[in-house]
């Protein structure tokens, strides 16, 4: 896989309206590793991808009432079957992070690659998600060397007490032994 122009080559790409240009002075330093389900704790149809295209039709279930106004997209989301959907350019700013900081410098969004696995911070993750969360990883650090191992961060510590995700079921030394 290759990336141009912020985006990979061979990877479905659907691009949300949830992004704007990243501030001139910032590079691209973090990756957040997030985790997501629609409904909660659900793995079925195609609500994470309707949400992150604005497109989710509220009516076909409660919780979607609670996030009907959010604006939300990460770069990378990967499902369960580890296929991989591209929604913002790496080289844009996502809008996945939410109120956060890291090391001290607020707002990740600035400064971050969201990628976004579907699951719960309750649930196991696949191991075809393990494959292409590392594969693609690898490639993001090959071409953002500005980024180190190091500063490959969960949800959770960029927004404590606010997010949990991807929770205690992610296997952060087989994700980063594997990269």
């Amino acid at each position: 896989m290759e990336i141009e122009e912020g985006l990979f080559k061979k990877i479905k790409y659907l691009q949300s309206p949830n992004f704007n240009d990243r501030p001139d002075q910032e590079r691209v330093s973090l990756i957040i590793i997030h985790s997501i389900s629609l409904p909660p704790n659900s793995y079925t149809g195609t609500y994470v991808e309707d949400f992150f295209l604005n497109r989710l039709n509220i009516k076909e279930h409660e919780y979607f009432e609670r996030i009907k106004d959010l604006k939300v997209s990460p770069h990378l989301y990967i499902k369960r079957d580890g296929q991989i959907i591209q929604f913002v350019p790496l080289n844009k700013r996502a809008w996945h992070a939410g109120k956060s900081s890291y090391m001290g410098v607020a707002d990740c969004n600035n400064y971050s690659i969201g990628i976004e696995l579907e699951g719960s911070d309750k649930d196991i993750f696949e191991e075809a998600q393990y494959k292409s969360l590392c594969e693609v990883t690898s490639i993001i650090l090959k071409e953002y060397n500005s980024i180190s191992k190091e500063n490959i961060k969960a949800h959770s510590d960029v927004a404590p007490g606010r997010k949990t995700d991807p929770g205690n079921s992610f296997d952060w030394d087989r994700y980063l032994n594997n990269v």
